[in-house]
C-alpha cells in the first residue's frame, strides 16, 4: 500500500501522467463577424522550452496553413498575429468558420489540439419555392433555403398562421397529415399530397446569430387530375390524324399530289476504233451515224425512203 501511494506521488511529481500533452482554453469559439477572436494552444512543459508550432485551417477535406515556420503565413499576415499560447484574428468573416489545429513538436514527440471557430451571423431572409398548383395523390416539395446565416439555420414551416410540427403523428389535428419536414435542409415534403393540403405556406429561418426571418406566403392549390380533359386530348389529336390521312388520300386520287417520273432509257454508245485506213472510214462511220439518227418512213405506194 506505502509502496503504491509512493509511485503516485513520483509520477505526479514529474508529470509522467500528462506526458507531452497540448490543451486549450476553449474548443468551441464563438464571436461575431468582424470582431477580433482568440485560439489558443498550451503545450505541455515535455515538449520543451522552444517547440515548434504550426496551425492549420481545415477546410473543404484539406489543410491550409495559418502559422508556419514561427510566422503567419502570407494570406493570414494582415489580419494574424501571435500570442504566446495562440493566435489572434483581429477580425473574422464567416469564410474563417472551421477548425483550427495546433501541431506540436518537441524532444522527439508531437501532439495537437483542435479549435472551432464559430463565426455568428444572423440569417437573411429566405428564399422558398412553392408551387403554386399540384394535382392530388402526386408529390409536391416545398424548398427554402438561407444562405447567410452562420452558423446553418434552422427551417420552420406554416399554414397560414399555423406552425406545422416536424413529427405530425404526435400531434392529434395532424395525425392524418402525409407531409415530411427536414429543419436541416428545409424541405417541406407532401406524399402524397391531398385536397386538404391546399392554403398558404411560408417558411421561417433561424439560428443562434440573431432573430428568425420568414420568406413571402405563397398558395398552394391542390386539384384534382382533368380527366375529361385529357379524353377530349386525346380524341381531337385522333381526329386531327384521321383529317390529314384522309386529305392525303383525296389529294392523290385527284391527281394533285406528284407523280414519279417514268425514266426513259439512255441510249447505248458502242465505241468503235478508228480505222487503220484513216480519214475516209472516221467519215463513213460519221455519215452512218447521221443517217441512224435521221427519221425515215417508208412509203408503201413507192421503194422511196423519205427522210424527214
Amino acid at each position: 500500500m506505502l509502496v503504491s501511494v509512493y509511485l503516485l506521488a513520483v509520477l505526479a511529481s514529474t508529470g509522467v501522467e500528462g506526458a507531452f500533452t497540448v490543451g486549450t482554453d476553449s474548443s468551441n469559439v464563438r464571436v461575431r463577424e468582424n470582431e477580433g477572436a482568440d485560439l489558443t494552444c498550451k503545450p505541455s512543459a515535455d515538449f520543451g522550452s522552444t517547440p515548434r508550432v504550426e496551425w492549420k485551417f481545415n477546410v473543404l477535406n484539406a489543410q491550409r496553413f495559418v502559422v508556419f515556420d514561427g510566422k503567419p503565413t502570407e494570406s493570414y499576415a494582415n489580419r494574424v498575429e501571435l500570442l504566446n499560447n495562440g493566435v489572434r484574428f483581429n477580425k473574422v468573416t464567416r469564410g474563417d468558420n472551421g477548425e483550427y489545429e495546433c501541431e506540436v513538436s518537441g524532444n522527439n514527440n508531437f501532439g495537437k489540439v483542435i479549435v472551432k471557430l464559430t463565426v455568428l451571423v444572423p440569417v437573411g431572409a429566405p428564399v422558398c419555392n412553392i408551387p403554386t398548383s399540384v394535382t392530388t395523390d402526386g408529390k409536391a416539395i416545398l424548398r427554402c433555403s438561407d444562405k447567410v446565416g452562420s452558423p446553418p439555420p434552422n427551417y420552420k414551416w406554416y399554414k397560414g398562421d399555423t406552425l406545422l410540427p416536424e413529427d405530425p403523428k404526435k400531434f392529434p389535428n395532424f395525425k392524418n397529415s402525409t407531409y415530411r419536414i427536414n429543419p436541416i435542409n428545409g424541405n417541406l415534403e407532401f406524399s402524397p399530397v391531398t385536397k386538404a393540403d391546399s392554403g398558404a405556406y411560408y417558411c421561417e429561418a433561424v439560428n443562434s446569430a440573431g432573430p428568425a426571418k420568414r420568406c413571402k406566403a405563397v398558395r398552394m392549390e391542390v386539384e384534382d387530375v382533368n380527366t375529361g380533359g385529357i379524353v377530349a386530348a386525346v380524341i381531337v389529336s385522333l381526329l386531327l390524324v384521321a383529317l390529314l390521312i384522309g386529305g392525303l388520300w383525296y389529294a392523290n386520287k385527284k391527281g394533285y399530289l406528284p407523280t414519279r417520273s417514268e425514266s426513259k432509257p439512255k441510249p447505248s454508245v458502242i465505241y468503235q476504233p478508228p480505222s487503220s485506213r484513216g480519214g475516209e472510214e472516221e467519215e463513213d462511220v460519221s455519215i452512218h451515224l447521221c443517217l441512224l439518227s435521221v427519221p425515215f418512213f417508208h412509203n408503201p405506194d413507192d421503194s422511196i425512203l423519205s427522210f424527214h
